[in-house]
């Protein structure tokens, strides 16, 4: 199959490097932080832009909401020769130190999600690689930004995130709960491919406030709107690092 199905591109389309928002309208806000920037197909979920920063091109893929779409991306992207993968996404804290607009770096996720079950046991580890955790993380110390570095959970049920779940995450020290970054790690992993993720904190269970919940019922809160800006940049730096 040359072109993919849902992408709706074909090998040679895109960059080797690509950063991986959730929202398809935040793949436009990482363009305007590069130059050149090319739409080359917008279908369903997925937009794709592809972009230069700092003299390396990097390609933006929207990934939809959750594992199931994240893995479709990261199948459709790897058939086509993509072989970095960088998830910038938002994130629910856990912990009551983390505050809304904090910078997540994820070490690890907890696969409470449903996609990766029909691809390997639980017990295999949904990881990033190491060179893009310490390209991400080398980025943000360059920068002199404050990150929070360690272990996520990836959930499936946005809205069955009970107090039970949230003791649990808080008690196992996990950072921040999202919805992608299981699949995006195992299935790279799976291909011998790379894979990172950073993540703003849009809320934090532990404190009782839920994404969404601003005063104008906006999706993030003000300072996590602002501080997406540098979940971008660190993200660019590491891509070029790598």
């Amino acid at each position: 199959m040359a072109k993919q199905p849902h992408l709706l591109v074909e090998p040679g389309d895109l960059h080797d490097i690509v950063l991986l928002p959730g929202d398809p309208d935040r793949v436009d806000r990482i363009a305007g932080h590069c130059e050149d920037g090319e739409l080359i197909t917008h279908n369903r979920e997925y937009k794709i832009i592809n972009a230069t920063y700092e003299g390396t091109d990097v390609t933006i893929c929207s990934t939809g909401v959750g594992c199931p779409s994240a893995a479709v991306a990261i199948e459709e992207l790897a058939n086509v020769g993509v072989e970095t993968f960088i998830r910038v996404g938002t994130i629910g804290g856990l912990q009551a130190d983390i505050e809304v607009g904090d910078v997540i770096v994820a070490t690890g996720a907890a696969k409470d999600e449903g996609t990766t079950r029909r691809y390997e046991a639980d017990t295999v580890p949904a990881v990033p690689d190491f060179d893009v955790l310490s390209g991400l993380v080398n980025a943000a110390e360059s920068r002199e930004e404050p990150v929070h570095v360690g272990p996520i959970a990836s959930d499936d049920a946005f809205y069955a995130e009970t107090d039970e779940y949230v003791d649990a995450w808080e008690a196992a020290g996990l950072l921040g709960v999202e919805m992608e970054a299981a699949a995006v790690f195992s299935l790279a992993r799976r291909k011998g491919l790379r894979a990172g993720a950073i993540c703003t904190v849009d809320g934090n269970l532990v404190a009782g406030a839920q994404k969404g919940e601003t005063e104008d019922n906006e999706e993030l809160p003000e300072k996590a709107k602002n501080n997406v800006a540098r979940a971008i940049d660190i993200a660019l730096d590491g891509a070029v690092s790598l």
